[in-house]
């Protein structure tokens, strides 16, 4: 029984990681090649693992397994995040269907500085919208 329970899932990782492979060639940017490779890739290392920690049933095996399942879990979202705003900022062109591009508005090409809107004294890090009980105390316009 147990034979079968491994094979399902060193079968279920490699098929997740030929999904992560089909996804970096056919997919038409960087930020969603990195988001197959990341999401397919973890998960069919993460079942090639407990396939291994199964077939040998071991502790250390299982230990091992277990850290090297936590490291990829950690590491490779960060990974791909670090990867795909350097792309970005380097000019890497997104895909033409792209719907939403939040950093247009703040990155600036010329210089590679991101803007956050509130850049300059510390009156101006209040957001406009920001509704200040004591900015009202202060000009006497609480209600009571």
């Amino acid at each position: 029984m147990s034979d079968w329970i491994v094979s399902i899932l060193l079968l279920a990782g490699a098929s997740f990681m030929l999904l992560a492979a089909v996804g970096i060639v056919r997919l038409p940017d960087l930020p969603t090649r990195m988001h197959a490779s990341t999401k397919a890739g973890a998960m069919g290392a993460m079942f090639t693992m407990a396939g291994v920690a199964m077939y040998f049933a071991d502790s250390v095996v299982l230990t091992r397994a277990i850290a090297i399942i936590i490291f990829i879990l950690l590491t490779a979202p960060i990974a791909a995040h670090v990867i795909g705003r350097a792309g970005y900022f380097v000019g890497v062109p997104l895909w033409d269907g792209t719907v939403k591009d939040e950093l247009r508005d703040s990155y600036d090409p010329d210089t590679h500085k991101l803007r956050s809107g509130y850049e300059g004294s510390p009156e101006s890090m209040i957001p406009p919208d920001h509704d200040d009980a004591n900015s009202r105390k202060e000009n006497g316009s609480e209600n009571q």
